[in-house]
């Protein structure tokens, strides 16, 4: 099923929770401030999904993000925004997650030389993206931040193909993705967590 956007220009997001939705945490959307950008790195939004249902917790929950958006602008809601998602580490009580279907380093992520993704978001799928947390703006009013999964997750892992060699384990959304459009259309400031003031907006440079 479907429910209204809070923004009219929003296309009507596909209500399609994950099996164990029910089963995470709950927090007040109040507490929501922050928006953080990921790409799945698999082919195919079924892939993500079969992924997304996998548990991975004694909780009976997986990892996953609350909204997921198609190559072609759909936009699927997998987990309920007063619940907390796993998507991010240290960052998921405050945050929204949002999953862009894009390829990036499949099937190699941890290959030394194949760490700069090469498929382009395409214009219909940022357009849903900067459509979302338009409406997203709307209906949680604590909601000022957003930021990359790459921005919060900095840790180093050994190459695949060379163990003596270190790669980023999370780069999403990756160097392709249009922050100066997204920031811009969003209303969002960029999320700086170096900073040691409270979260101000992070150049585009």
């Amino acid at each position: 099923m479907s429910h209204a956007p809070p923004n009219p220009t929003l296309s009507p997001v596909i209500d399609r929770r994950l099996p164990y939705a029910q089963k995470l945490a709950t927090r007040a959307t109040s507490d929501i401030d922050l928006a953080v950008i990921h790409c799945t790195e698999l082919p195919d939004l079924a892939t993500a999904r079969e992924f997304g249902e996998r548990v991975h917790y004694d909780s009976g929950t997986g990892n996953s993000g609350h909204y997921y958006i198609d190559r072609d602008g759909r936009i699927e809601r997998w987990v309920p925004e007063d619940h907390v998602a796993h998507h991010v580490r240290g960052w998921n009580t405050r945050s929204i997650g949002i999953e862009l279907v894009h390829t990036g380093r499949w099937p190699d992520w941890y290959h030394s030389r194949r760490q700069v993704p090469t498929e382009p978001y395409p214009d219909v799928q940022i357009d849903a993206l900067t459509a979302l947390l338009r409406g997203l703006r709307e209906s949680l009013p604590s909601l000022r931040w957003i930021a990359g999964h790459d921005d919060l997750d900095r840790e180093q892992v050994a190459a695949s193909d060379a163990p003596d060699q270190s790669v980023r384990r999370k780069i999403d959304p990756g160097p392709g993705f249009p922050w100066p459009r997204v920031v811009a259309a969003s209303g969002l400031a960029r999320l700086d967590p170096d900073s040691p003031l409270p979260f101000p907006a992070k150049s585009d440079e």
